[in-house]
């Protein structure tokens, strides 16, 4: 995908949160994100949404702190401050040149530090709007099957390709992830002492446990914000159970 692309999601997304927010109301729990309100799913997304403006705009190199999340605004000033954020963001990245040079904090394969800060900021917001939805309540809106399957690659060849990643098996174990409505596809590879391991493909060598479905359906499943049941689980579902368990990114 393309950076113009990826912007164009995070100008959807964003306003898809903010439409969901504002008929969830701003003290809705949000079943997704346990002990969390709407209107501490937007002042977070929107605290992001400005960190990243920050370091594209002003081409910080880093590590850049995160921006503290905000006690304000509440009320009536919390959805135009989040647009106002939002927008922010979407005019910084159209902005950027490609050769504008900053900090990113992910192994990546975009092009260009640009492409990744629009990359990251379109899935950050998807997923949250997604909490956002599940705090309105009703149906989820629906994700192109292409930007979903490149969500789960910044997942898991980005995420869970760093240390910290908490996703860890005994005995080594393999996973393979496959859209059914996309070329995509993963094997994941898991031991006791090192971070996951993903290729961006499949062989035809049985795994231990292997997760199919709709591209949508695994980005949020992987994301833990649907149940595992969305996919077909064939082989080990104590896998599956594990990723659950242990994948939750910090």
């Amino acid at each position: 995908m393309h950076t113009i692309d990826y912007v164009a999601h995070l100008q959807r997304e964003g306003e898809l949160l903010a439409d969901a927010a504002a008929e969830a109301g701003e003290h809705a729990p949000v079943p997704t994100c346990p002990g969390w309100t709407t209107g501490d799913l937007v002042r977070h997304t929107s605290t992001f949404h400005r960190w990243a403006a920050r370091i594209v705009a002003e081409r910080l190199h880093g590590p850049v702190p995160e921006d503290p999340m905000p006690a304000e605004p509440v009320g009536e000033a919390l959805l135009p401050w989040f647009r106002e954020g939002h927008g922010e963001l979407v005019r910084t990245l159209r902005a950027a040149g490609q050769e504008t040079d900053c900090w990113v904090f992910l192994p990546s394969p975009a092009p260009s530090p640009v492409a990744f800060w629009a990359r990251r900021q379109a899935h950050e917001t998807a997923v949250h709007r997604v909490d956002a939805e599940s705090a309105r309540g009703g149906e989820l809106s629906p994700l192109e099957p292409e930007f979903a399957a490149d969500g789960i690659d910044e997942l898991l060849t980005g995420f869970h390709a760093r240390a910290r990643s908490r996703v860890r098996t005994e005995r080594p174990r393999v996973l393979q992830v496959r859209p059914t409505d996309t070329d995509a596809a993963w094997t994941v590879r898991l031991t006791a002492d090192a971070p996951p391991r993903t290729e961006r493909s499949v062989d035809d060598a049985p795994a231990d446990c292997e997760l199919t479905g709709p591209a949508q359906d695994l980005y949020l499943m992987l994301w833990n914000r649907l149940p595992h049941d969305v996919a077909a689980i064939t082989g080990d579902t104590a896998l599956a159970a594990l990723w659950r368990e242990t994948s939750a990114i910090t």
